[in-house]
């Protein structure tokens, strides 16, 4: 049986549907849905159950699982950025991965970790996924730091070879219109250009970038998920690994994309940033990718532009959004 937490989520659920493409429907998915939307991610998937992911854990602890387990994809975890209560962060994030991880590596289960790009901070001292670097990195916020503790355990154990720790960096993708305010710029821009023909980006606040010029690496969920499906079939190789494009580009290339998906002129107007992200606001992220390409992964990115043209034309525009 192959676990996913967070298998109605964003990424998690965009995996189940990639187990689904590749024939595989011995699937657990454990969340926590409660009263969200995130239950429409899961209605053209195909799987065996779903766990509350508190009744997961308690049969993790107990070891009452009443199933054998392949693997466990961990992409459960509270994604806010801006989420303020640590000690919930603390059991969420961190405590839970950790007891996930134990048990895989006990029981001989492949595991595979979201970690984030977030755990990379301000960006001035890289983006390398080099594990002897590890521990130099400084998260601007709880979140990034909840991730960060989790792969300087498996560092400190000794495991970062048995397992593997994803960085991900902008993610974007069909499956994330759950997310509210963490939705993907490129979801908002859809719905904002449709309503009103332009686009709102936040002003600079750095003299080496101008409106809009702040950069990112944009990363489609479809090539996540292959990266995450070649991890599953070579168990032999772990570690922290990077998952971006290693090419970022700025907000006004993003937004040129999707004008140019929807056919539309382009219209940007630059907004004053909120003074509370201003002190925490990356300008700049670039995923090192050497390390991942190094073991064999064949996964080729896709261009911000096509995945921006097939993510608004072949979802965003139709009726049927999801995977």
């Amino acid at each position: 049986m192959h676990i996913v937490t967070g298998g109605a989520g964003f990424i998690g659920s965009a995996f189940v549907w990639k187990l689904n493409q590749m024939g595989i429907t011995d699937i657990v998915v454990v969340d926590e849905l409660g009263t969200s939307e995130s239950w429409k991610n899961l209605v053209s998937l195909r799987y065996a159950d779903y766990l509350h992911k508190d009744t997961f854990l308690d049969m993790v602890l107990h070891d009452e699982l009443p199933f054998g387990v392949d693997s466990v994809t961990h992409m459960g975890a509270c994604s806010s950025t801006t989420e303020q209560d640590a000690d919930y962060l603390m059991e969420n994030n961190y405590r839970y991965s950790v007891t996930l991880a134990a048990w895989c590596l006990e029981h001989g289960a492949r595991f595979i970790n979201a970690s984030s790009a977030a755990t990379y901070g301000d960006g001035s001292r890289g983006f390398s996924d080099d594990e002897a670097r590890l521990g130099e990195l400084r998260p601007l916020n709880m979140y990034g730091y909840s991730k960060q503790l989790f792969d300087l355990w498996a560092q400190r154990e000794g495991v970062l070879g048995s397992l593997a720790s994803l960085k991900f960096f902008n993610v974007f993708g069909p499956n994330e219109y759950h997310k509210g305010d963490m939705m993907s710029v490129i979801c908002k821009a859809h719905t904002q250009i449709g309503q009103t023909g332009k686009l709102k980006l936040f002003k600079s606040y750095h003299p080496d970038y101008p409106d809009g010029g702040q950069m990112r690496d944009f990363v489609y969920v479809k090539d996540c998920v292959d990266v995450m499906w070649w991890l599953l079939m070579h168990p032999e190789v772990g570690g922290v690994f990077n998952v971006g494009t290693g090419r970022a580009r700025s907000w006004n290339d993003l937004a040129r994309s999707v004008f140019a998906a929807m056919g539309l002129p382009e219209a940007i107007e630059y907004i004053d940033m909120p003074e509370q992200l201003r002190g925490k606001y990356q300008y700049y992220t670039q995923a090192e990718m050497t390390k991942l390409a190094a073991t064999g992964c064949p996964v080729q990115f896709t261009s911000l532009e096509d995945a921006a043209k097939d993510y608004v034309q072949g979802y965003l525009a139709r009726e049927e959004r999801y995977l």
